[in-house]
């Protein structure tokens, strides 16, 4: 079993909050971890369970009276008529922290049941799968990224004990084997596991479930074949003409179906860092798949090693290195402020992450020496009227490397 990094965050919740909702995309682990946690001092339903799904629905008075606190209940967006009366339990039942833990994989078809209900008594947490960290097992999985805390000047003064939480390097083909295999437990785990099979599986299942029942698609291969054409896209500007177009769609739909994929957590939109001091900056959003095992296969990348020389080299790893950014975040229960910069004037920067009223600019390339013309538009923050922190370039070095006095290149399996 793999020790998640959000598990801590559970434990600390459980003792401040009434109610807990964990997001995620499905087979992220979610419902593994919080089994493991409640150690069988709470029981499990889950509501993929039709008989249980119905009674939750039609009569949740009952379906709570008969399955009391503390309880785990999976896949709840099926019945947000459980959410009044989770409320009306938890006030009357103050005293007893950690009395709901629940999970979801459509995150914001819950969020307006929620809002009405159980505001003031809920927190909601994002899982993603596996970080890089947790992976490779080490003591600790790594705080939020920021570059400054990561800057090569920094790292030599580390002390002996924490050095060792230090993962070891990776060459660029291992890095690539990584980012192929992706990042949900199953495959990582199973090394026996029929890569083709799980994932027609998963997408058969998640479009069976959460697409078609869910939202009632009545066009099943078109929403694959629009799945596979975002994959495609991953680490672009989102182009819903262009989309629409591929698939045989409206521009409707396609926006649609785009929202269905980031409800699911299957994808995430990055917005562009958009101040009110200028008017030059691009505003279409990025987007990004969040979990690389899953947009290798749609994208038919078979092996590590095509993938590694393929025409999506670039936009892999940078896809790969935004996931483990967002994991260094949300698996320490922090939602980022993480942005990307683009202007009329073609300066572009991958990731701005914004902490404390400063903004951190992030590269990341495909390179093992990068270098002066990698950073050149990290200066175009300065004209947005905030502080500027230490930059840094996610790539394929083997050590921490100053740049200049302003950025670091940082190896990407040290996020």
């Amino acid at each position: 079993m793999i020790e998640r990094t959000m598990i801590k965050v559970i434990e600390e919740y459980s003792k401040t909050f009434r109610v807990i909702l964990l997001t995620g995309q499905r087979q992220v682990g979610k419902t593994t971890m919080l089994e493991k946690l409640a150690n069988g001092k709470r029981k499990y339903i889950t509501l993929d369970n039709t008989k249980l799904r119905n009674l939750a629905q039609n009569d949740p008075e009952l379906f709570l009276q008969e399955n009391p606190p503390p309880i785990l209940i999976d896949e709840v967006q099926y019945a947000p008529e459980l959410f009044p009366y989770i409320k009306i339990y938890v006030d009357t039942h103050k005293n007893q922290k950690g009395a709901f833990w629940l999970t979801g994989s459509q995150k914001f078809s819950l969020m307006k049941g929620i809002q009405e209900s159980l505001a003031g008594r809920i927190v909601v947490l994002d899982l993603l799968g596996l970080s890089y960290r947790e992976r490779i097992k080490l003591p600790h999985s790594g705080k939020p990224f920021v570059p400054e805390l990561l800057s090569a000047h920094n790292a030599a003064k580390l002390p002996a004990q924490k050095k060792q939480n230090v993962s070891k390097p990776l060459t660029p083909k291992a890095v690539y084997r990584h980012i192929w295999e992706g990042s949900l437990p199953e495959p990582v785990v199973s090394k026996k596991l029929n890569r083709e099979a799980f994932y027609s599986s998963y997408i058969q299942s998640y479009i069976e479930r959460d697409v078609r029942d869910f939202y009632n698609i009545e066009k099943p291969l078109q929403f694959y074949k629009f799945l596979s054409s975002v994959a495609a896209r991953t680490g672009n500007l989102v182009n819903y003409s262009s989309l629409a177009s591929d698939i045989g769609i409206d521009v409707k739909t396609a926006q649609t179906w785009m929202g269905i994929l980031e409800r699911s957590g299957l994808v995430y939109l990055l917005q562009p860092y958009s101040p009110n001091v200028t008017k030059r900056i691009i505003k279409t959003p990025k987007v990004y798949f969040l979990d690389t095992g899953l947009c290798a296969y749609l994208c038919r990348w078979e092996t590590p090693e095509t993938l590694y020389a393929g025409a999506m080299d670039g936009a892999i790893l940078e896809t790969w290195c935004f996931g483990e950014i967002m994991k260094s975040y949300w698996h320490n229960g922090i939602n980022p402020l993480i942005y990307f910069y683009r202007d009329t004037d073609q300066k572009e920067i991958d990731f701005v992450i914004e902490k404390n009223m400063t903004l951190y600019p992030v590269e990341v390339k495909k390179s093992a020496m990068p270098g002066e013309a990698d950073i050149k538009h990290f200066s175009a923050l300065k004209k947005l009227g905030k502080k500027t922190g230490m930059g840094a370039v996610l790539c394929l070095s083997q050590s921490r490397i100053p740049i200049n006095r302003e950025a670091v290149c940082v190896p990407v399996w040290e996020i």
